[in-house]
């Protein structure tokens, strides 16, 4: 009966080994698993961060490309604008070149226009004389 007591208690003894062993195996999985479960949220709360950040910068390269944008566009006008005002100016000085050049021409015109009035009535005027002349010396 020893053996039998002896073999009881050694079973019992193994028996409460392995419920032990149970016990820390299951506390070890949760361990680890709970130290799972806060690194992956410690993971996921660093990319939420990186994520972010590099949202907020893409809205900031995007404010500043739409600035650099607007400031292009603005000189783009400001540009056009100071050309056609010079186009403007350099058309209205050539007009008012040709302008001065048609007055003067003018001018030019009328004066010989005189000039050859002048002669035509100075020559008209030698050629009665001088008919007048003939008619005299023919009327003698």
């Amino acid at each position: 009966m020893n053996k039998l007591l002896i073999a009881v208690m050694m079973m019992a003894g193994l028996t409460a080994c392995s419920q032990e062993a149970k016990q820390e195996t299951q506390e070890t999985a949760q361990a680890v698993a709970s130290e799972v479960k806060n690194e992956a949220a410690s993971a996921a709360d660093a990319a939420a961060s990186e994520a972010k950040g590099a949202a907020a910068q893409a809205v900031s390269d995007a404010k500043e490309a739409g600035a650099d944008a607007k400031e292009t566009a603005e000189k783009a006008i400001s540009d056009a604008k100071e050309t056609t005002g010079k186009a403007i100016d350099g058309a209205k000085e050539a007009s008012d070149k040709a302008l001065d050049d048609a007055k003067a021409a003018v001018g030019e015109a009328k004066d010989a226009a005189k000039d050859a009035a002048k002669d035509a009535l100075g020559k008209a005027a030698d050629a009665t004389q001088e008919a007048a002349d003939k008619l005299k010396d023919a009327a003698k």
